[in-house]
């Protein structure tokens, strides 16, 4: 890595600055990571990256205009700066065109420090935990495959209008996968974290363990509509493609799930027949995000004029109800609406709940005990209707017991209707979403109780 730091690439694309305004963030990235296949370590490394975008601001007479350059490495700042302003005078006016933020939000770090790093020290408990699982899955003639990966990223912001932010984000994720010798049995576990401190690698074996025990006993079953219970992780899924839709300029003009029939949107009403809260907050615990905004392209949920706003906690959902959607500060002046910042993390609980997984599996008369969903996929935006496949073990459950596996199925639903139908949710627990997690690791959720799951065809997937 040059020695140039990142504060001074961002101070000297400042100074180079020949536009009306001027956002650059300089993103220093490390990662380490360690992979294995049948018991056996098969690489490991870490890496470093740096990624430098400048967006410039240009007022052409007929509005204000925006180009943004990206570049990795240590790029020539002239170079990169005029590229930005020449791709700015060469598009038309921005429609979320806003003067740009000049006040300092909450939680803006310390701007002239190193940046954060990692390194493969940070498995230093965790490989040999490894290696003992190793050997007990052997001992029962089973393989274990999988990664965990960590990485430390830190964002050094500013702006032309005084703004010096710097933030660290640490993130990290396991992924443990059971097989038997013929590949004819496959269960999964896996977990968030933002050091390594906190997993275990014991849990996660003893999850995969009992699982590929329920999975010695295989059952078919047709498509249909089964009561499910959904572990925390598939939860996650389901509720970040939710979230991911929650912008309230599609919700106004008529384009998505949570647009009100005959105009507006649906803030205000009651979604979920639970008193369900969903909420981000930059500060939960063990899921903790940037508190401010960083944006190199606008888009519905975010806007490049927005750089540096604060992104405080926000309640999605508030007893069920639906209480805000992600919208950018020129949006809100169109609508007289409070802008309000999506956030890197997301809680799902209901406030009323205790009961576990397990405990829901007890209570269970005959149902499906899911683990995982993947290639989750949209069918309707006007329903937020997604379709996708289960993974890694579909479990009967009968009287209270898991009794064993059975076939895996494509489904058909939609979060928002799913909240309506949801008739208990378990006690709240950090989790690792299965299908999402190269993009959203940072997520809270219970398990939850569907009487209804549908389960449209029987799947062929493993």
């Amino acid at each position: 890595m040059s020695a140039l730091r990142a504060q001074d690439l961002v101070e000297q694309a400042l100074a180079a600055s020949t536009a009306d305004g001027q956002v650059t963030f300089v993103v220093e990235s490390s990662e380490a990571n360690l992979r294995w296949a049948s018991n056996s370590l098969t690489t490991n490394g870490a890496m470093r990256s740096r990624q430098v975008v400048v967006v410039s601001f240009v007022d052409g007479g007929t509005g204000m205009a925006v180009g943004t350059v990206t570049r990795t490495g240590t790029p020539d700042i002239k170079e990169l700066v005029a590229a930005s302003e020449h791709a700015a005078r060469d598009a038309g006016p921005a429609e979320d065109a806003m003067p740009l933020v000049g006040e300092t939000p909450p939680g803006n770090g310390d701007w002239d420090a190193d940046p954060a790093a990692t390194s493969i020290e940070v498995f230093s408990d965790f490989a040999p935990a490894l290696g003992q699982a190793f050997g007990e899955a052997r001992d029962r003639d089973e393989l274990l495959f999988g990664f965990a990966e960590h990485s430390m990223r830190t964002v050094y912001l500013g702006s032309s209008t005084g703004l010096r932010l710097r933030h660290d984000q640490p993130t990290g994720r396991v992924e443990l996968n059971g097989k038997s010798p013929d590949f004819g049995r496959s269960v999964w576990a896996g977990v968030g974290t933002r050091d390594f401190r906190d997993v275990s690698v014991a849990d996660l074996a003893a999850d995969v363990e009992r699982k590929m025990g329920w999975s010695q006993r295989r059952i078919d079953l047709p498509a249909g509509r089964y009561e499910t219970l959904l572990p925390p992780s598939a939860v996650s899924d389901l509720m970040i493609y939710l979230y991911w839709t929650m912008e309230a300029r599609d919700a106004d003009e008529g384009r998505n799930v949570f647009a009100r029939p005959g105009g507006g949107n649906r803030v205000g009403e009651r979604l979920a027949r639970l008193p369900l809260n969903l909420r981000s907050d930059p500060c939960a615990p063990g899921l903790e995000a940037a508190p401010f905004q960083v944006v190199g392209a606008s888009s519905g949920s975010a806007s490049v004029f927005d750089n540096g706003m604060a992104t405080p906690a926000v309640n999605w959902l508030e007893d069920g109800t639906l209480a805000n959607l992600i919208r950018p500060r020129a949006w809100a002046l169109k609508t007289t609406a409070p802008a309000t910042a999506a956030v890197d993390n997301l809680i799902l609980e209901d406030p009323t709940a205790t009961a576990t997984l397990e405990e829901m599996v007890a209570s269970t008369e005959r149902g499906l005990l899911l683990t995982c969903l993947w290639y989750i996929r949209e069918v309707d935006p006007q329903t937020l209707l997604l379709t996708g496949l289960t993974r890694d073990g579909v479990f009967l459950v009968e009287n209270g017991e898991v009794t064993g596996a059975v076939n895996n199925f494509r489904f058909n639903e939609s979060p928002v209707d799913l909240l309506g139908r949801v008739v208990q949710a378990g006690r709240t627990e950090r989790t690792l979403p299965r299908e999402w997690n190269d993009w959203f690791t940072r997520a809270a959720m219970p398990p939850l109780r569907v009487p209804d799951y549908n389960m449209s065809s029987v799947s062929p997937a493993s």
